[in-house]
């Protein structure tokens, strides 16, 4: 892949099992965002980060969010933008506004931003998330202007699901990619 990528964990960052780690990895020209607090996230500060890290690009860029981070790339595009970033792959958006699907510490995330996106963009979504209910995710979608993947019962798609290199995901990945071109 020629395209670069930046990922983009959610809360609590993504472990070394985590599927973004693999991609971090294995993808040369990847960059992964490091946030100063993994735990206690404050919307602003998440935004600033992200920002400073996109004013540093200098090729044309896919955002790889996970989780929490979905939502950062809504808020960030809301009122921000830059030529560079060029899509995104949301995947397990997490319901920043469902207090029974996400923890309180994710509350200065809501409302979730609901306006369609400038650039292309896919979400990923499992039937079995429990960050969020399956119907949500695809109004996220249809809200966005993103096209929609279901991938079956994967949970979170996180460490927990066990993905390693997540082959799906970086199909998925492609499709993006080779629709941008």
């Amino acid at each position: 892949m020629d395209t670069q990528l930046l990922i983009l964990p959610g809360l609590g960052d993504s472990g070394e099992k985590h599927w973004q780690t693999f991609w971090h990895k294995k993808f040369k020209n990847s960059i992964r965002i490091v946030q100063d607090n993994w735990d206690q996230p404050l919307r602003e500060d998440w935004i600033s980060r992200l920002n400073e890290e996109i004013s540093k690009l200098e090729s044309p860029t896919v955002l790889v969010a996970h989780s929490l981070a979905v939502s950062l790339v809504l808020h960030w595009a809301e009122h921000k933008s830059n030529k560079n970033i060029i899509g995104a792959l949301l995947v397990a958006p997490a319901d920043v506004d469902s207090p029974e699907h996400t923890p309180e510490e994710v509350r200065n995330f809501s409302p979730m931003p609901l306006y369609k996106l400038s650039f292309p963009s896919i979400v990923v979504a499992s039937e079995n998330d429990p960050y969020a209910s399956f119907e949500r995710k695809k109004y996220f979608a249809e809200k966005w202007g993103s096209d929609f993947v279901n991938v079956g019962k994967q949970g979170h798609i996180n460490s927990d699901s066990d993905l390693k290199y997540w082959e799906e995901g970086q199909d998925i990945l492609q499709k993006l990619i080779e629709k941008i071109s």
